[in-house]
């Protein structure tokens, strides 16, 4: 039996020799890879780091030592390694292991995440609340040299300083190199640094030092100086040392031996700490480490060729690559138009117009407040930018959507992929909350497009409006409809009718449109005929369409992908019941609650969202409203 199955936690590690774990680490980048290949995950970042996290787990004492991960695309390892290894081949499945660490999932998990940045600020907290507590126990933040870019994680750091808090912050950095000389030479340093010998010796010369009469506080200094002297010439620690830190790195991220003795080290220390620690992304792997990026977040794919299985991507053209290509076509004919994006230009289908205007698009870092008033600022003077991000990213720059643009009407575009649900990412990345969080906001224009063509007439629409316009698309692949004709504006506000009926009026928005007209067609067999609408814009509604297709059938049911809490559904309550319609209306979306992973079929069909899923809620609706209507015939007019 192998190491990895014989653990039973990571209290186990504690009994291994190095070599032991030396050949844990192939077994776990081996689990990692199986399960990877057949679910798709973060790869690449959990290859990375499966040294650091078991070095991490040899010297802490998890759960009660706390491990607060940054992001968790690289938490894998530490699944594994936390009793978790019977049920690994469920990640990101269906009713499986989540792929990001979640507090209901483990006592190892001590913060749920998801989104970057948040690991400083939490750990921050845990050990405010330990000491408030009279605790002992280590807090960990291990964060990524990406999610560095972010304000939060400067804002933590800088009251971490401030606090003087016992906290560690491992950064992990897989994108810097350290050539071997000032690598071996660091190594040696920090190991030597941060050992009892060291740390003692240089408490005592200090103390020494400020007893000389008159200038001990200034031999005190002296020797600081030459201790940071020394340090900012073999790496970058000066910036954590202006934040209030011990700054200890960089150190080899994939050395065992050095890791687990400096990390050991650094633990007997006290204050605020950061380890700097240089890692590969896609260790071990040899086309994960040639791409990272693609390994990032990957599909199913062939572990032995690399290759993204067949039909994992297969079809028409996805919402995102539509987006790149009709943006690049407009860029073309308006120089004022400029791209922006926050650490991802693959995701937001930026890459071809960024080949073709470097001069114009701007990748701002995982920084998506500053995107947003960096874009309100190229408005000010004259550009049309495009701020493309994922509807759950959005979230983090409200305050700047508001404030920073539609305050002042400026005419940025807030281009919103992956609007709806998602699939396995799960609750953390499902954008099911932009119709409630935008649409009250004034001055906004918000469109929602239920094909690709109407996407490329959107985004037409978008660049010509003088003021700030929202649009929303789905992750997955178009209806493959030809796009070969210019696209041409909408009418902001109208909405568009397609298909009668006299029993009812189905408004769907989006991705629900389309299974609208199959459901409406579904039911015409049983004899029950509705009209489907759909309104294009969630704000302006198109009241005068909707309000007519109200009176004249009498039943509304409404359909969103999209919680139904301050939705698509409660803007059209809102419209009819200020137009003095009374009439039965069934809203259909998804609950107030956070909607698990799975794929996006299965989720449609778990709330009721699919084909038959619809159906059936409305058919049973139509029916009981329909005996209402028997008993009140002034509701088949939609008179209160």
């Amino acid at each position: 039996m192998s190491i990895l199955e014989n653990l039973k936690g990571p209290a186990d590690l504690k009994t291994l020799s190095n070599d032991q774990l030396v050949e844990l680490a192939e077994e776990l980048r081996d689990a990692i890879l199986t399960t990877v290949a057949h679910t798709g995950g973060h790869l690449a970042s959990s290859l990375g780091v499966v040294e650091l996290t078991i070095a991490l787990h040899r010297v802490l004492d998890s759960p009660t030592d706390k491990i607060v991960w940054d992001v968790g695309h690289q938490a894998y390892a530490h699944k594994l390694l936390t009793g978790r290894g019977d049920r690994f081949a469920t990640l990101r499945q269906l009713d499986g292991l989540s792929g990001f660490p979640k507090r209901q999932e483990s006592p190892h998990d001590c913060f749920d995440v998801g989104h970057s940045s948040t690991s400083i600020s939490a750990a921050l907290g845990m050990a405010a609340a330990r000491d408030a507590c009279g605790g002992t126990e280590k807090v960990v933040a291990v964060i990524g040299d990406g999610s560095l870019t972010a304000g939060l994680a400067f804002e933590a750091l800088n009251q971490a300083g401030h606090l003087k808090k016992d906290l560690i912050v491992i950064l992990n950095d897989n994108d810097m190199s350290i050539a071997p000389n000032v690598g071996a030479i660091s190594s040696f340093l920090n190991r030597k640094m941060t050992s009892d010998l060291f740390v003692r010796l240089r408490r005592e010369t200090e103390h020494f030092l400020g007893t000389v009469p008159r200038i001990g506080k200034d031999l005190v200094y002296l020797a600081r100086r030459a201790e940071e002297s020394v340090k900012g010439f073999l790496t970058p620690g000066m910036l954590f040392e202006a934040f209030g830190f011990d700054y200890v790195g960089p150190l080899d991220g994939h050395h065992l031996d050095d890791l687990i003795e400096t990390l050991g080290n650094v633990m007997r220390l006290k204050g605020p700490r950061l380890v700097h620690v240089v890692t590969k992304k896609g260790k071990g792997y040899l086309p994960a480490e040639r791409s990272p990026s693609l390994f990032h977040g990957v599909g199913p794919f062939d572990r032995a060729s690399g290759q993204v299985a067949e039909g994992a991507k297969g079809g028409a053209a996805s919402y995102t690559t539509i987006f790149g290509r009709t943006l690049v076509e407009l860029a073309e004919q308006d120089q004022r138009i400029v791209a922006i994006t926050a650490a991802m230009p693959d995701g937001t289908g930026l890459n071809q117009f960024a080949e073709r205007f470097p001069g114009r698009f701007f990748d701002v870092g995982i920084a998506e407040q500053h995107a947003v008033t960096f874009a309100a600022g190229l408005a000010c003077r004259g550009m049309r930018p495009v701020v493309a991000l994922y509807s759950t990213f959005m979230q983090r720059a409200y305050d700047n959507v508001l404030h920073d643009v539609c305050l002042q009407n400026l005419p940025v575009v807030l281009a919103m992929d992956r609007g709806g649900l998602v699939g396995a990412d799960g609750p953390t990345h499902h954008g099911v909350f932009d119709l409630s969080y935008l649409r009250h906001i004034p001055n906004l224009t918000f469109a929602v497009p239920s094909d690709e063509a109407l996407l490329r007439r959107v985004m037409v629409t978008a660049l010509q409006a003088d003021g700030p316009f929202a649009f929303r698309y789905p992750r997955g692949n178009g209806l493959g409809l030809d796009l070969t004709a210019p696209a041409e504006p909408l009418p902001i506000g109208r909405g568009e009718k397609l298909r009668d009926g006299q029993d009812g009026v189905i408004f769907a928005i989006g991705t629900m449109v389309g299974t609208a007209l199959q459901v409406a067609a579904e039911l015409a067999t049983e004899g029950i005929f509705l009209a489907v609408v759909d309104p294009r814009f969630l704000k302006p509604l198109d009241e005068e369409l909707l309000v007519a297709e109200a009176r004249r059938t009498g039943l509304v049911v409404t359909i969103e992908e999209n919680a139904l809490q301050g939705g698509f559904g409660s803007a059209v309550l809102e419209l009819l019941g200020d137009a003095g319609i009374l009439c039965p209306i069934l809203r259909l979306g998804l609950p107030d609650a956070f909607v698990e992973q799975g794929t996006q079929g299965q989720l449609l069909a778990r709330y009721g969202l699919d084909a038959p899923g619809m159906a059936a809620r409305i058919r049973s609706f139509v029916g009981t409203s329909s005996a209402q209507v028997r008993r009140r015939p002034g509701l088949a007019a939609g008179i209160g």
